[in-house]
């Protein structure tokens, strides 16, 4: 698996496209020797080849007060913007934490950690908005990036912009080797149907773990 990316006229990374899709190499990429981490103001060539190469990210969140959450996401419904935003789209789960998080308050953090290949941590600090599945904006985004097809129990996408790319060696990270997708998802969404998938939402997706409203049904 890979993670589709935009390219702007500016961006040579020699890509590849097979199926309709972005293979992007990762070599080239490896930890800095004079320094443990480093920071940029943007994504550069070779933090678009990392990210393209991931089946996962995390993102990490919280509200002024309250409890900090962190969720771990597969890359399948992440897509990179430019080189300081990116956005992916939101599939149900057991809780809405970072919507109600970015509600309260905008900050985001997403990360990325190799655990195969040369180790590398990367992680892009920066502004998260959610964006409501009734907006337009949502429905102009899904055409574009998602080829109009959301995948059942989709519930809103969440965009990061950011200022800060900060990269670490991730000498502690084990490795491991990717197998596949869970097929879990998609089964608990098939059997909830459409319906029941609302009505989950109407009965966990609403508040946060504090209280914090997720806003989960406001139009824009």
């Amino acid at each position: 698996m890979t993670v589709p990316i935009i390219f702007s006229q500016s961006h040579k990374l020699g890509a590849v496209a097979m199926a309709g899709r972005i293979m992007v190499s990762t070599g080239g990429l490896a930890c800095h020797s004079a320094s443990m981490a480093k920071q940029f103001p943007a994504l550069e060539s070779h933090h678009h080849r990392f990210i393209a190469a991931q089946h996962m990210f995390f993102t990490a969140s919280a509200a002024p007060t309250g409890h900090v959450n962190v969720s771990p996401r597969s890359t399948d419904m992440f897509r990179v913007l430019g080189d300081n935003a990116v956005l992916y789209l939101d599939r149900t789960g057991s809780g809405n934490e970072t919507a109600a998080h970015l509600k309260a308050d905008s900050r985001l953090t997403i990360m990325f950690c190799a655990v195969e290949g040369p180790p590398l941590i990367m992680r892009l600090y920066g502004q998260g908005r959610v964006i409501h599945r009734a907006s337009d904006e949502y429905r102009h985004l899904l055409a574009t990036l998602f080829d109009g097809n959301a995948p059942l129990g989709a519930r809103q996408m969440v965009r990061l912009d950011f200022d800060l790319v900060q990269t670490s060696c991730g000498y502690g990270v084990p490795l491991f080797d990717y197998k596949d997708e869970r097929p879990q998802m998609d089964d608990w969404a098939r059997a909830k149907g459409v319906d029941g998938i609302e009505a989950y939402w109407r009965e966990k997706n609403q508040v946060s773990l504090d209280g914090f409203p997720t806003g989960l049904f406001e139009e824009s």
